[in-house]
């Protein structure tokens, strides 16, 4: 039996995990924890669960993810996406753990015009890039066994609060809809996600390191919303606008697109 902790379990993702494997046939127990029963800044915390009991993999899907509050309280960013990662890195060294770290596309300029390899230099230009890129950092320079799997604008159609939703939500209260075009990614779907990580696990992958992993269509968040209004069929609700030049607190990368290796 393989025994995986799943943290940030209350997230999109981790309740996506959840949703679809607690209950499985492939000789994994899990056990799901979120911010209300293990903080990954809280040292003697995270001791207290290893301690308690044996893991063989970690999947961490803690992290803050307010791309533009990150601006604002930085230290909240890095003290979760930095520091609170380097706390699982420790402890996983010193329990023989093997670390799947979830990081993002905006470790990324988004300057190329061509998607990003495993093997292009991060260069993040908002708050949030920044520190998740300090965690990748601070797991590559304490582990030899991890995998960093990086994804782009995720989202689930059933969980947590993320584009996907609030377009729904958004549609069915208002008449006009003004969207950004100025941005392009591969919005990625947490089922898909999951999928891939669960196979990390399930084949034994010894193919440590950094991963790109997202759903193959590129698009802008204009294309995302005129997709997501069609397949709710509420196209007939909402009138949705292009916008170009849209500002906000954060910088992003206009071009995040990232290559698979699968």
């Amino acid at each position: 039996m393989i025994n995986v902790l799943v943290t940030g379990a209350g997230g999109q993702l981790g309740k996506t995990i959840e949703e679809l494997y607690k209950e499985n046939d492939l000789d994994i127990e899990f056990t799901f924890l979120d911010k209300s029963n293990f903080d990954i800044t809280d040292k003697s915390q995270i001791n207290q669960i290893f301690n308690k009991q044996k893991f063989d993999y970690c999947i961490n899907c803690a992290a803050y993810t307010n791309v533009d509050q990150a601006e604002k309280t930085k230290q909240g960013a890095h003290e979760i996406n930095a520091e609170g990662v380097k706390n699982l890195a420790l402890v996983c060294k010193a329990e023989n753990v093997i670390l799947i770290h979830i990081s993002t596309d905006y470790v990324f300029d988004g300057e190329k015009s061509e998607p990003y390899t495993v093997d292009d230099i991060p260069n993040p230009i908002n708050e949030y890039g920044i520190s998740k890129l300090k965690g990748e950092q601070h797991v590559q320079d304490i582990l030899k066994r991890y995998f960093i799997v990086r994804t782009s604008w995720l989202y689930s159609k059933k969980h947590g609060h993320n584009f996907y939703r609030t377009i729904i939500n958004l549609a069915k209260t208002k008449a006009e809809l003004s969207v950004t075009a100025d941005q392009m990614s591969c919005p990625t779907n947490t089922v898909s996600l999951t999928k891939y990580l669960i196979d990390l696990i399930n084949v034994v992958s010894l193919d440590y390191g950094i991963h790109h992993f997202s759903n193959k269509s590129a698009m802008t968040w204009y294309d995302f919303a005129k997709l997501i209004l069609t397949e709710n069929n509420l196209n007939n609700n909402t009138k949705l606008v292009r916008v170009n030049n849209f500002t906000t607190l954060a910088k992003r990368p206009k071009y995040s697109v990232l290559l698979n290796k699968i």
